[in-house]
Protein backbone atom coordinates (compact mmCIF):
# COMPACT_ATOMS: atom_id res chain seq x y z
CA UNK A 1 0.00 0.00 0.00
CA UNK A 2 1.41 3.41 -1.00
CA UNK A 3 1.37 6.05 1.72
CA UNK A 4 1.86 9.77 1.21
CA UNK A 5 4.46 11.71 3.16
CA UNK A 6 1.82 13.05 5.56
CA UNK A 7 0.44 9.63 6.52
CA UNK A 8 1.95 9.72 10.04
CA UNK A 9 1.26 13.42 10.63
CA UNK A 10 -1.93 13.04 12.66
CA UNK A 11 -0.64 10.52 15.20
CA UNK A 12 2.69 12.32 15.60
CA UNK A 13 0.89 15.64 16.15
CA UNK A 14 -1.40 14.01 18.73
CA UNK A 15 1.56 12.43 20.53
CA UNK A 16 3.50 15.72 20.51
CA UNK A 17 0.56 17.42 22.24
CA UNK A 18 0.32 14.53 24.69
CA UNK A 19 4.03 14.67 25.58
CA UNK A 20 3.92 18.44 26.11
CA UNK A 21 1.01 18.27 28.54
CA UNK A 22 -0.46 15.71 30.90
CA UNK A 23 0.75 12.55 29.24
CA UNK A 24 -1.77 9.81 28.65
CA UNK A 25 0.17 6.96 30.25
CA UNK A 26 -1.36 3.51 30.27
CA UNK A 27 -2.59 2.81 33.82
CA UNK A 28 0.12 0.22 34.44
CA UNK A 29 2.85 2.81 33.85
CA UNK A 30 1.27 5.17 36.38
CA UNK A 31 2.21 2.72 39.15
CA UNK A 32 5.82 2.66 37.99
CA UNK A 33 5.91 6.47 37.99
CA UNK A 34 4.68 6.55 41.61
CA UNK A 35 7.40 4.10 42.67
CA UNK A 36 10.12 6.01 40.81
CA UNK A 37 9.01 9.37 42.24
CA UNK A 38 9.13 7.91 45.75
CA UNK A 39 12.66 6.61 45.18
CA UNK A 40 13.86 10.00 43.90
CA UNK A 41 14.19 11.09 47.52
CA UNK A 42 17.72 10.10 48.56
CA UNK A 43 16.59 9.99 52.19
CA UNK A 44 13.43 7.96 51.68
CA UNK A 45 12.96 5.24 54.30
CA UNK A 46 12.55 1.54 53.64
CA UNK A 47 9.19 1.74 55.42
CA UNK A 48 7.94 4.47 53.02
CA UNK A 49 9.01 2.51 49.93
CA UNK A 50 7.31 -0.64 51.23
CA UNK A 51 4.15 1.35 51.97
CA UNK A 52 3.99 2.74 48.41
CA UNK A 53 4.67 -0.62 46.77
CA UNK A 54 2.16 -2.48 48.95
CA UNK A 55 -0.61 -0.49 47.22
CA UNK A 56 0.45 -2.12 43.93
CA UNK A 57 0.04 -5.87 44.63
CA UNK A 58 1.38 -6.98 41.25
CA UNK A 59 4.67 -5.12 41.71
CA UNK A 60 4.87 -6.34 45.33
CA UNK A 61 4.38 -9.98 44.31
CA UNK A 62 7.04 -9.75 41.59
CA UNK A 63 9.52 -8.23 44.05
CA UNK A 64 8.91 -11.07 46.50
CA UNK A 65 9.37 -13.61 43.70
CA UNK A 66 12.63 -11.96 42.62
CA UNK A 67 13.94 -11.72 46.20
CA UNK A 68 13.38 -15.46 46.60
CA UNK A 69 15.06 -16.37 43.30
CA UNK A 70 18.45 -18.10 43.28
CA UNK A 71 20.57 -15.03 42.35
CA UNK A 72 19.26 -13.08 45.36
CA UNK A 73 18.63 -16.00 47.71
CA UNK A 74 21.43 -18.56 47.27
CA UNK A 75 20.80 -19.93 50.78
CA UNK A 76 17.30 -21.00 49.78
CA UNK A 77 15.71 -19.40 52.85
CA UNK A 78 12.43 -17.84 51.66
CA UNK A 79 11.06 -14.51 52.84
CA UNK A 80 7.45 -13.32 52.68
CA UNK A 81 7.82 -9.80 54.08
CA UNK A 82 7.84 -7.02 51.47
CA UNK A 83 10.18 -4.80 53.49
CA UNK A 84 12.69 -7.63 53.78
CA UNK A 85 12.42 -8.27 50.05
CA UNK A 86 13.14 -4.62 49.22
CA UNK A 87 16.08 -4.62 51.61
CA UNK A 88 17.52 -7.75 49.99
CA UNK A 89 17.08 -6.47 46.44
CA UNK A 90 18.07 -2.83 46.89
CA UNK A 91 16.31 0.24 45.54
CA UNK A 92 17.82 -0.04 42.03
CA UNK A 93 16.31 -3.48 41.54
CA UNK A 94 12.99 -2.13 42.83
CA UNK A 95 13.08 0.66 40.23
CA UNK A 96 13.89 -1.78 37.45
CA UNK A 97 11.29 -4.35 38.49
CA UNK A 98 8.49 -1.80 38.80
CA UNK A 99 9.13 -0.60 35.25
CA UNK A 100 9.50 -4.16 33.94
CA UNK A 101 6.17 -5.15 35.46
CA UNK A 102 4.51 -2.06 34.00
CA UNK A 103 5.86 -2.78 30.52
CA UNK A 104 4.87 -6.44 30.78
CA UNK A 105 1.34 -5.40 31.75
CA UNK A 106 1.18 -2.96 28.87
CA UNK A 107 2.15 -5.83 26.58
CA UNK A 108 -0.80 -7.84 27.91
CA UNK A 109 -3.32 -5.00 27.75
CA UNK A 110 -6.38 -5.27 25.54
CA UNK A 111 -5.40 -2.05 23.79
CA UNK A 112 -2.42 -3.82 22.24
CA UNK A 113 -4.26 -6.94 21.09
CA UNK A 114 -4.31 -5.75 17.50
CA UNK A 115 -0.49 -5.54 17.52
CA UNK A 116 0.09 -8.46 19.90
CA UNK A 117 2.80 -10.05 17.76
CA UNK A 118 4.79 -6.81 17.36
CA UNK A 119 4.48 -6.07 21.08
CA UNK A 120 5.63 -9.59 22.01
CA UNK A 121 8.65 -9.39 19.71
CA UNK A 122 9.56 -5.98 21.14
CA UNK A 123 9.34 -7.27 24.72
CA UNK A 124 11.43 -10.37 23.96
CA UNK A 125 14.03 -8.14 22.33
CA UNK A 126 13.98 -5.78 25.33
CA UNK A 127 14.59 -8.65 27.76
CA UNK A 128 17.49 -9.88 25.64
CA UNK A 129 19.07 -6.43 25.48
CA UNK A 130 18.61 -5.97 29.23
CA UNK A 131 20.24 -9.30 30.07
CA UNK A 132 23.15 -8.84 27.63
CA UNK A 133 23.70 -5.29 28.93
CA UNK A 134 24.02 -6.60 32.48
CA UNK A 135 26.42 -9.38 31.46
CA UNK A 136 28.59 -7.01 29.42
CA UNK A 137 28.66 -4.45 32.24
CA UNK A 138 29.70 -7.15 34.72
CA UNK A 139 32.48 -8.32 32.42
CA UNK A 140 33.87 -4.84 31.77
CA UNK A 141 33.55 -3.51 35.32
CA UNK A 142 33.14 0.09 34.15
CA UNK A 143 29.34 0.38 34.22
CA UNK A 144 26.87 -0.48 36.98
CA UNK A 145 25.24 -3.80 35.91
CA UNK A 146 21.85 -2.91 37.43
CA UNK A 147 21.83 0.41 35.60
CA UNK A 148 22.78 -1.37 32.37
CA UNK A 149 19.91 -3.80 32.93
CA UNK A 150 17.45 -0.93 33.36
CA UNK A 151 18.73 0.87 30.24
CA UNK A 152 18.27 -2.32 28.22
CA UNK A 153 14.80 -2.87 29.61
CA UNK A 154 13.53 0.59 28.59
CA UNK A 155 15.59 1.27 25.46
CA UNK A 156 12.61 0.58 23.17
CA UNK A 157 9.86 1.97 25.40
CA UNK A 158 9.06 4.33 22.53
CA UNK A 159 7.92 1.34 20.46
CA UNK A 160 5.47 0.22 23.14
CA UNK A 161 4.02 3.70 23.40
CA UNK A 162 3.70 4.06 19.63
CA UNK A 163 1.93 0.69 19.40
CA UNK A 164 -0.36 1.68 22.27
CA UNK A 165 -1.33 4.90 20.51
CA UNK A 166 -1.47 3.46 16.96
CA UNK A 167 -3.98 0.84 18.13
CA UNK A 168 -6.54 3.66 18.41
CA UNK A 169 -6.24 4.60 14.72
CA UNK A 170 -8.09 2.42 12.16
CA UNK A 171 -5.55 3.29 9.45
CA UNK A 172 -2.82 1.53 11.46
CA UNK A 173 -5.00 -1.36 12.56
CA UNK A 174 -5.39 -2.27 8.89
CA UNK A 175 -1.79 -1.63 7.81
CA UNK A 176 0.97 -3.33 9.82
CA UNK A 177 3.63 -2.14 7.38
CA UNK A 178 2.69 1.44 8.28
CA UNK A 179 3.07 0.60 11.98
CA UNK A 180 6.56 -0.81 11.40
CA UNK A 181 7.48 2.31 9.42
CA UNK A 182 6.19 4.46 12.28
CA UNK A 183 8.12 2.71 15.06
CA UNK A 184 11.38 2.44 13.10
CA UNK A 185 11.33 6.14 12.29
CA UNK A 186 10.12 7.62 15.57
CA UNK A 187 10.71 5.27 18.51
CA UNK A 188 13.99 6.84 19.65
CA UNK A 189 12.83 10.45 19.93
CA UNK A 190 9.50 9.52 21.52
CA UNK A 191 11.20 7.06 23.86
CA UNK A 192 13.60 9.81 24.97
CA UNK A 193 10.66 12.09 25.83
CA UNK A 194 8.92 9.30 27.74
CA UNK A 195 12.01 8.51 29.81
CA UNK A 196 12.37 12.17 30.76
CA UNK A 197 8.74 12.21 31.89
CA UNK A 198 9.23 8.97 33.82
CA UNK A 199 12.09 10.63 35.69
CA UNK A 200 14.88 8.27 34.67
CA UNK A 201 18.46 9.47 35.23
CA UNK A 202 19.92 11.60 32.45
CA UNK A 203 22.71 9.08 31.77
CA UNK A 204 20.10 6.41 30.94
CA UNK A 205 18.19 8.82 28.70
CA UNK A 206 21.47 9.74 26.95
CA UNK A 207 22.30 6.06 26.41
CA UNK A 208 18.87 5.30 24.97
CA UNK A 209 18.86 8.36 22.70
CA UNK A 210 21.31 6.95 20.11
CA UNK A 211 21.36 3.25 20.88
CA UNK A 212 20.96 2.30 17.21
CA UNK A 213 24.05 4.25 16.04
CA UNK A 214 27.57 2.73 16.05
CA UNK A 215 29.50 4.00 19.06
CA UNK A 216 32.84 4.15 17.22
CA UNK A 217 34.84 2.27 19.85
CA UNK A 218 36.23 -1.25 20.05
CA UNK A 219 35.86 -1.44 23.82
CA UNK A 220 32.72 -0.16 25.58
CA UNK A 221 33.50 2.48 28.19
CA UNK A 222 30.12 4.05 28.89
CA UNK A 223 26.53 3.01 29.47
CA UNK A 224 25.74 4.17 25.94
CA UNK A 225 28.49 1.89 24.53
CA UNK A 226 27.21 -1.08 26.53
CA UNK A 227 23.64 -0.51 25.33
CA UNK A 228 24.77 -0.19 21.70
CA UNK A 229 26.61 -3.53 21.72
CA UNK A 230 23.85 -5.29 23.67
CA UNK A 231 21.18 -4.05 21.26
CA UNK A 232 23.29 -5.17 18.32
CA UNK A 233 23.85 -8.63 19.77
CA UNK A 234 20.11 -9.01 20.39
CA UNK A 235 19.26 -8.18 16.77
CA UNK A 236 19.88 -4.45 16.55
CA UNK A 237 18.87 -2.52 13.45
CA UNK A 238 15.52 -4.34 13.71
CA UNK A 239 16.53 -7.75 12.37
CA UNK A 240 13.99 -9.08 14.90
CA UNK A 241 11.10 -6.98 13.51
CA UNK A 242 9.32 -8.40 10.40
CA UNK A 243 9.08 -5.87 7.60
CA UNK A 244 11.77 -3.51 8.90
CA UNK A 245 14.30 -2.23 6.32
CA UNK A 246 17.74 -3.87 6.19
CA UNK A 247 20.65 -2.02 7.78
CA UNK A 248 22.82 -0.08 5.33
CA UNK A 249 26.13 -0.38 7.23
CA UNK A 250 25.96 -4.15 7.69
CA UNK A 251 29.74 -4.74 7.43
CA UNK A 252 30.49 -2.44 10.38
CA UNK A 253 27.64 -3.94 12.35
CA UNK A 254 28.83 -7.49 11.69
CA UNK A 255 32.31 -6.58 12.94
CA UNK A 256 30.92 -5.00 16.11
CA UNK A 257 28.61 -7.97 16.68
CA UNK A 258 31.44 -10.49 16.31
CA UNK A 259 33.48 -8.71 19.01
CA UNK A 260 31.16 -9.81 21.82
CA UNK A 261 29.18 -12.63 20.20
CA UNK A 262 29.95 -15.00 23.08
CA UNK A 263 27.87 -12.82 25.42
CA UNK A 264 24.61 -14.04 23.88
CA UNK A 265 25.00 -17.54 25.32
CA UNK A 266 26.35 -16.13 28.59
CA UNK A 267 23.23 -13.99 28.99
CA UNK A 268 20.77 -16.88 28.64
CA UNK A 269 20.59 -17.45 32.40
CA UNK A 270 19.93 -13.76 32.96
CA UNK A 271 17.14 -13.80 30.38
CA UNK A 272 15.52 -16.80 32.08
CA UNK A 273 15.83 -15.04 35.44
CA UNK A 274 14.03 -11.96 34.10
CA UNK A 275 11.29 -14.05 32.52
CA UNK A 276 10.80 -16.03 35.74
CA UNK A 277 10.59 -12.88 37.85
CA UNK A 278 7.85 -11.53 35.59
CA UNK A 279 5.92 -14.79 35.26
CA UNK A 280 2.41 -14.92 36.57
Amino acid sequence: MDRDENFHFRILEDIAQDLSGDINFPTCLDAAVVVRNTLKDANVSLEKVAQVISVEPLIASKLLRLANSIPYNPSGKPISDLKAAISRLGFEAVRTTSLAVAMDQMLRSRQLEVFANLAKLTWEHSLQVAAISRVLARRLGRVNPDEALLAGMVHDIGIFYLLYRAAKYPAYQEDQAAVVELVVGWHESIGESLLHLLGLPERIVDAVRDHERPCGTDTPFSLRDVLYFANLLAGGKFEWLPGAPAAADSETLDQDRARYADLVAEAEDDIRELQAALAA
